[in-house]
């Protein structure tokens, strides 16, 4: 029942903040499009509920075609906008996601929703670790909350299978205090290193398995 509740709260809250928004949306577009060449927003597929794909949108942060130089971040990341380092510090840069939560691709709260091929494909999860594709990925979640881009995958998605264990009103309430106090610091948000292993969990299991069997 709650899970009925939680996505007709997400249609209105993303439709009334679309509305509000519209003036903030506009300035913060025309301002990446004066800056820098190409679109102003950003869109790139990741793994939703299920574990679908689909295209989740942010404003562009970046130069074009940034991802060729990494998916990890540095502090004083060249790739960066000017404007992108702004709306960055405040999260302005995920508001575009509203229209992800309208269209039903995502949630207010929830797992965020991976990359397709980073940290692992959907193929390489595990069992306990595709229990995070039970509930719509969200804008923010419990392992954004409990360290965000400086905890490790493993670890985040320990988390993130924590609160689908634990999913209800007043988990979520929580998440979205915790949020407004971690956007207000701008804390744990830049990936300062690797945070995942070289191997996926199907290849440390697999090591496993051929070490058991010799």
């Amino acid at each position: 029942m709650y899970l009925v509740i939680k996505r007709i709260g997400d249609f209105v809250f993303s439709l009334i903040g679309l509305l509000v928004l519209s003036p903030l949306l506009a300035i913060v577009a025309a301002a990446i499009k004066i800056e820098s060449d190409g679109p102003a927003v950003f869109k790139q597929e990741r793994l939703g509920l299920n574990g679908r794909v689909f295209k989740i949108y942010k404003f562009r942060s970046m130069c074009v075609d940034a991802e060729k130089g990494g998916v990890y971040e540095s502090s004083n990341d060249v790739r960066v906008t000017r404007v992108g380092r702004l709306i960055r510090r405040t999260s302005i840069d995920e508001l575009p996601q509203l229209v992800n939560i309208l269209k039903g691709d995502m949630s207010i709260i929830g797992p965020r929703p991976t990359l397709t091929y980073h940290p692992w494909t959907i193929a390489e999860y595990s069992d306990f670790q595709r229990r995070r594709f039970d509930v719509r990925p969200g804008v923010t979640g419990w392992a954004q909350v409990n360290g965000r881009k400086t905890v490790m995958w493993e670890k985040r998605i320990e988390l993130d299978v924590e609160y689908v264990n634990h999913l209800s009103f007043w988990f979520d309430f929580k998440i979205f205090f915790i949020t407004i106090i971690k956007v207000l610091t701008n804390a744990n948000n830049v990936n300062i290193g690797e945070t995942v292993a070289k191997a996926s969990p199907v290849d440390v299991q697999h090591k496993a398995e051929m070490e058991e069997v010799l």
